[in-house]
């Protein structure tokens, strides 16, 4: 399937709860042929906009020999080296600095995006630039658990988006064949992640735009009976995609990202089995916990066949629908909100 640069980061940004970024959104999009050069002009616009703010420091231990003591006395270092005789005390202090662990993952990516093959030769010039400006911040060797252990607060809010693209591109980058640098990963090509971006991406598009109900993933659990199964730990986790609660009913929906939304076999081609058994256990489950009226939807992107069929499911309604992904955006947020709507109204 195609999907225009421009609609797969509005979707990162509502996968990444920053839909309301303001003037962020409008980085580039229509001067960037492709998600590289994107992501590449957003993460240095928004370290240039950090460095005119001001970026985050702070508080590191340090050693200090001087003749003017402050902080901490550290006498087991005074004796071992003997500074006393020469009218030095070794104290250890505070020191306010920028060498943060997001700063340092922050001027880390500029220099790695900046070998990306991908890139003009002017933007990796850019951000080889932008990276020099991080002039007390250490440069590191990226890998996955960095990232879960940055910690941001509300002063630090505007690290929010920066750190999510230098996820994405941490996530994306590759050598490249010929060992001169590195090059992009196609996102489509790789449905786990894209499947991923897709499912947070709606529901966080339906979170910012039905206020009035209360959107999320919903971990269910198993009716057994009533009875405390030996082998209940056996039993796989019940989570859905998205569950949707308005004040009258609830309406549980599955983010499918296929290649191909419908499943050929013997008898041609029909709508994905495994998907209507799951969708209809949540529905089962979620009735007889609440008592509420409950209907449900997969939503599919559209590939080769466009879809919007609704019917009832062991007394549930039920739509399957595909939505256009390479249509202009405002075209999908009202296609999306049209089918929600028709549900919670059902």
């Amino acid at each position: 399937m195609t999907i225009p640069v421009r609609n797969i980061y509005f979707m990162l940004l509502y996968a990444w709860n920053h839909f309301q970024g303001g003037p962020v959104t409008d980085i580039g999009q229509d001067q960037s042929p492709d998600l590289p050069t994107l992501l590449a002009k957003v993460l240095n616009a928004g370290t240039h906009r950090l460095l005119r703010r001001g970026v985050d420091r702070g508080y590191r231990q340090a050693l200090e020999h001087t003749r003017s003591p402050r902080g901490r006395l550290m006498l087991d270092h005074m004796i071992k080296q003997q500074t006393m005789m020469r009218g030095v005390a070794v104290c250890e202090v505070d020191e306010l600095t920028p060498d943060v662990l997001h700063n340092r993952i922050l001027r880390s990516t500029l220099i790695t995006l900046s070998d990306c093959t991908d890139l003009s030769s002017d933007l990796r010039h850019e951000l080889r630039m932008t990276a020099r400006r991080f002039t007390e911040v250490t440069h590191i060797r990226l890998t996955a658990d960095l990232f879960h252990r940055v910690q941001l607060s509300r002063n630090t809010a505007q690290y929010g988006l920066l750190m999510h693209v230098c996820e994405f591109v941490f996530s994306s980058m590759m050598p490249d064949e010929a060992g001169t640098g590195t090059k992009f990963q196609s996102v489509l090509r790789d449905e786990v992640r894209m499947s991923t971006l897709f499912e947070d991406f709606l529901r966080n598009f339906y979170r910012a735009g039905f206020a009035h109900c209360t959107v999320g993933s919903q971990v269910m659990t198993w009716d057994t009976g009533g009875g405390v199964a030996t082998n209940s730990a056996l039993l796989p986790v019940m989570q859905t995609d998205i569950t949707v609660r308005s004040p009258s009913r609830t309406v549980i929906i599955d983010a499918k990202y296929y290649a191909q939304t419908l499943a050929t076999g013997r008898f041609g081609q029909r709508l994905r089995s495994a998907h209507l058994y799951q969708l209809s256990t949540y529905l089962a489950h979620e009735e007889r916990r609440s008592g509420r009226q409950v209907a449900g939807m997969l939503i599919y992107p559209l590939t080769s066949i466009a879809l919007e069929e609704q019917f009832t499911l062991l007394g549930h309604s039920v739509t399957v629908a595909t939505v256009d992904l390479s249509m202009p955006w405002p075209h999908i947020a009202e296609r999306l909100t049209a089918l929600l709507d028709t549900q919670l109204a059902a």
